[in-house]
């Protein structure tokens, strides 16, 4: 069982970086079996077709990513410099989230969907009890601040590649995704009039 399991990882590791590479459509299972030192066969035992494993694959890193970025409402500066970090120091996960949507063959991991509508919930409601500015939907706050918090990711066409001395300085670059999301949540005054 240990060393079924062990294949299991090293297929999805050498699928990351497959998929990551190449997206579905260019991505070959003869060369993630190669690269995982197992049989082309064992990979469809495993599962099923080459877009469940791909499928799979980004669930795996949307799970790392849910675990090391904790999401509050109240806390969306924070959360957005932390996607910030994430998206700067693991361009392969962002790589894989762009071939995602580029290419659309594979159905969104359910938890990915799920952890979304959670986020947008737990937006209506802060907005609602006035800790959040209530000018922008919750669907397009939090679509605004996954932008602002990756668009220096280097899969981004108009970040790094078209700054890229603004690029270097990662420090100002944290510190502007923080602003900019503070300027979007702010709650508004309501003792003010």
């Amino acid at each position: 069982m240990r060393n079924a399991e062990a294949t299991r990882e090293r297929i999805l590791d050498a699928a990351m970086d497959e998929f990551s590479a190449y997206g579905i459509a260019g991505a070959r299972v003869d060369r993630i079996a190669k690269s995982a030192g197992c049989n082309k066969n064992l990979i469809y035992v495993y599962f099923d077709s080459k877009e469940t494993l791909f499928t799979t694959v980004l669930q795996k890193n949307l799970d790392r990513a849910f675990e090391e970025i904790p999401f509050s409402p109240d806390r969306l500066p924070e959360f957005a410099v932390n996607v910030f970090d994430f998206a700067m120091t693991h361009p392969d996960v962002m790589r894989l989230l762009m071939w995602a949507n580029l290419e659309q063959k594979t159905d969104n991991p359910p938890r990915r969907e799920t952890a979304h509508e959670e986020k947008i919930r737990q937006i209506g409601l802060a907005q609602s009890a006035g800790r959040l500015r209530s000018a922008l939907p919750p669907p397009f706050l939090l679509t605004s601040i996954m932008t602002i918090a990756t668009a220096w990711a280097s899969t981004n066409p108009f970040g790094p590649s078209l700054n890229p001395e603004a690029a270097k300085d990662v420090d100002a670059l944290r510190a502007s995704v923080a602003s900019a999301v503070r300027l979007l949540v702010q709650a508004e005054d309501r003792t003010a009039n």
